[in-house]
């Protein structure tokens, strides 16, 4: 797991530790040295830590006048054990939600498991995007099913177009306009 880095293509664009607006503004990565872990495996030092034990992520890109945050996430998403979802909505949503964020891109190709406890942290972030929107691309197929399991998917789009989603040759702007484009028509279906 050590090297399965964050997306990086990106950082001529955006880097969260200089964005003001950021909750990790101001944060150093190291290079060089590994300290954090999930289940005694080593994780590359770029991804952030945001108080789970087993789950990581880099904001890898925001844009404040469109309104959205492009989030890649790393490890095992416990809500049962480490209530990752009261910790991600604490820590970093809500700083986000605070600067005006209200759609959010959720890329968890290197997620692993998920383990659900309840679902009152979604639906209040639900509640909270008000306009916006939260969608998780990429999400192993297991992972989706979990989620569904549990109806999160009521709050976070999941499946179709949204399974395979080819990102990581497209501008995050270019990304944005064509989830939001999806999500109409979704919705006017």
């Amino acid at each position: 797991m050590h090297d399965i880095e964050p997306f990086y293509k990106w950082r001529e664009l955006y880097i969260s530790s200089n964005d003001i607006n950021s909750p990790y503004f101001g944060k150093e990565n190291s290079e060089l040295y590994f300290t954090d872990t999930i289940y005694e495996y080593y994780i590359h030092p770029q991804w952030d830590s945001f108080g789970s034990e087993t789950l990581y992520l880099k904001i890898i890109y925001a844009n404040y006048n469109l309104a959205y945050a492009i989030i890649e996430f790393i490890g095992e998403w416990n809500d049962l054990l480490y209530n990752d979802i009261m910790n991600l909505k604490r820590n970093i949503i809500e700083v986000l939600l605070a600067k005006g964020i209200n759609k959010f891109i959720l890329i968890g190709e290197n997620v692993l498991n998920f383990h659900s406890s309840d679902d009152l942290y979604y639906e209040e972030w639900f509640d909270e995007v008000e306009d916006g929107w939260i969608v998780g691309i990429n999400f192993r197929k297991h992972v989706i099913q979990e989620f569904s399991n549990e109806n999160i998917d009521y709050y976070i789009v999941f499946g179709g177009v949204f399974d395979n989603f080819i990102w990581r040759t497209k501008k995050p702007d270019k990304i944005f306009v064509e989830i939001n484009s999806l999500l109409a028509k979704r919705l006017n279906a």
